[in-house]
This record gives C-alpha cells, sequence and structure tokens, in this order.
C-alpha cells in the first residue's frame, strides 16, 4: 500500500559536474596569526612577569660564626638586577595593556593600524627586555664562574639558591625576548601579505 509519486525532471536544470567554491571565511589566516598574538601575548605576560617576581624575590643569607656576622646576596645588592626586575616589570604592564589592541586586530584581522602600532611597541619593548635579559646574564655569569683576571670570586658555591633563582628569572626572561620576536615576525607577514 505504498504510493509513488514520478516528478519528471525539469528540461532547465543542466546536468554534469560542477565546480563548487567553499564560502570565504572573513579574516581567514590573519584572523589566525591575530589569536595566534593574543596567546604569544599571554604567554610573554607570564615569562616577564614571573622573571621580574623571581629575581625580585631572590635572597639568601649564610650565617657565620654569630648572628652578627651574616654573608647576603639579594637582588637589590646588585644594580644590573633592579634594572632587570624594574625593566620586566615594565614589559609586563606593556604586555597587559597591549592585550585590547590584540583582542582588536582578532575582530578586524585586516586592520592595519593596531599591527602597526603593536609592532612600533613591541620592538621598543623587545630592545628594553632584551637589553636587561643581557646585563643581568652577564651579572649571573660571573657569579657562577668568577673571573681570574680581574680577581672576581664565584659566589654561586656559597649562594646556591640565589644563583639558581636569578638563573631561572634570566632564562624567563629570554623566553620572553623569542615571544617579542615571534610577535614582531607575525605582525609583519600579517601586514605584508593581502
Amino acid at each position: 500500500m505504498s504510493t509513488t509519486i514520478d516528478i519528471p525532471e525539469s528540461s532547465k536544470v543542466v546536468k554534469g559536474k560542477g565546480v563548487v567554491a567553499a564560502p570565504l571565511r572573513p579574516g581567514g589566516w590573519k584572523k589566525g596569526v591575530a589569536i595566534m598574538d593574543f596567546i604569544l601575548r599571554l604567554g610573554a605576560i607570564a615569562a616577564a612577569l614571573g622573571a621580574a617576581a623571581t629575581m625580585g624575590t631572590s635572597d639568601q643569607t649564610l650565617p657565620f660564626f654569630t648572628q652578627f656576622f651574616q654573608f647576603e646576596a639579594s637582588y637589590d645588592s646588585f644594580t644590573t638586577f633592579q634594572f632587570f626586575v624594574i625593566t620586566m616589570a615594565l614589559v609586563g604592564g606593556y604586555l597587559v595593556l597591549s592585550l585590547p589592541f590584540s583582542v582588536v586586530a582578532i575582530i578586524r584581522p585586516h586592520a592595519v593600524g593596531p599591527r602597526l602600532f603593536l609592532i612600533i611597541l613591541d620592538t621598543v619593548f623587545l630592545t628594553l627586555a632584551t637589553a636587561s635579559a643581557a646585563s643581568a646574564a652577564a651579572v649571573v655569569y660571573l657569579a657562577h664562574n668568577g673571573d681570574q683576571d680581574t680577581n672576581w670570586l664565584a659566589i654561586c658555591n656559597q649562594f646556591g639558591d640565589f644563583c639558581a633563582q636569578t638563573s631561572s628569572a634570566v632564562v624567563s626572561s629570554f623566553v620572553a625576548v623569542v615571544v617579542f620576536v615571534l610577535l614582531i615576525v607575525m605582525s609583519a607577514l600579517a601586514i605584508g601579505k593581502p
């Protein structure tokens, strides 16, 4: 008891193989670059603020014989480390303030203005981060190895915890530097290609 209905095909319908084009997605690969930019900025924030916090809390005291005669190693004993803490805190603050511009780049992936603004400021803060990381790395190297020519002794044999903290802060700052380089290259590619 089934009923079948035959509907004849219209002569206006063209039979054959056709090419179906995929609809263009708004934003395309530039939107993916903008999302990756945002994620990398979050990672750079963690690296920069982690480096500043780790260096800022580095402190170790070695008691000798009495409580009144002690040796102390702290980040504020070295002007290079003070520069490092201030600079990495500024870099972290800039990265937090740059997040809204990164969100604008996600929403409007073809807008050049926010990306150009971020490239310029990223380059400035890359320079600051590289300068502070390199200067702190030089002092950490001297703390680990000393210098025989100038009679600077290695202090890391006595101040192991202090040296471990400062070394990890320097590594974290170089992670932030590498992320900055990636951010600049990605933004430049997104601006340069249509």
